[in-house]
């Protein structure tokens, strides 16, 4: 139904299966292109639920040469962080960091915020969506064979909550649950409809 966009190239600037699976599921046809070392730094004094959305036109900004020059590009940009006890998760670094965010996650409530920008040569939009997600307690076993099975290195928060441990684990969600995947995909469907 985003027969608006059939003027445009579709570009998803973006290296995760799962946003590429949730774009795909809006019938956009589109095609990937990654920019490798995008530094993803923010200013200290940025609020965190801010980070997402200022890393995801940052993203944006590093192909803006390649939009520029173009008049039917339109670029899509994310980044999704996990908040809790007043810090930032993001992708752990190896297996022992994967175990301990898991483990500081277990009974607790936490909020996943995932940042988008659009862009086209003549406009840009970016916002960020917010999910809480309430997991019960987890066992120690449960979170070694889950980062041991499933190696969830390149998630925020070291999990996929479209995963055994999202299966086994998440108690309630409240918000989008296509948000938590890293692309809020309805919000994202009502931007597009605007270009």
């Amino acid at each position: 139904m985003l027969s608006n966009l059939n003027k445009y190239k579709v570009i998803l600037g973006s290296n995760s299966p799962r946003r590429r699976e949730l774009l795909a599921g809006l019938d956009v046809s589109f095609d990937v292109q990654v920019i490798p070392g995008i530094e993803e730094s923010y200013p200290e004094s940025l609020k965190a639920e801010a980070v997402p959305e200022y890393l995801a036109r940052k993203k944006a900004a590093a192909y803006m040469d390649m939009v520029s020059h173009s008049e039917n590009v339109l670029l899509i940009t994310a980044d999704t962080i996990v908040w809790t006890f007043d810090e930032i998760m993001g992708k752990p670094a190896d297996r022992e960091e994967a175990i301990q965010m898991l483990l500081r996650l277990s009974e607790h409530v936490h909020e996943v915020v995932t940042g988008v920008c659009v862009m086209t040569k003549e406009k840009q939009v970016s916002f960020s969506v917010s999910t809480a997600v309430s997991f019960t307690k987890l066992s120690k076993e449960d979170i070694i064979y889950y980062v041991d099975k499933y190696r969830p290195f390149d998630k925020a928060g070291a999990y996929g909550v479209q995963e055994w441990i999202g299966y086994i684990g998440v108690e309630a969600i409240n918000g989008s649950f296509y948000n938590v995947m890293g692309l809020p995909v309805q919000r994202l469907y009502k931007e597009l409809l605007d270009f």
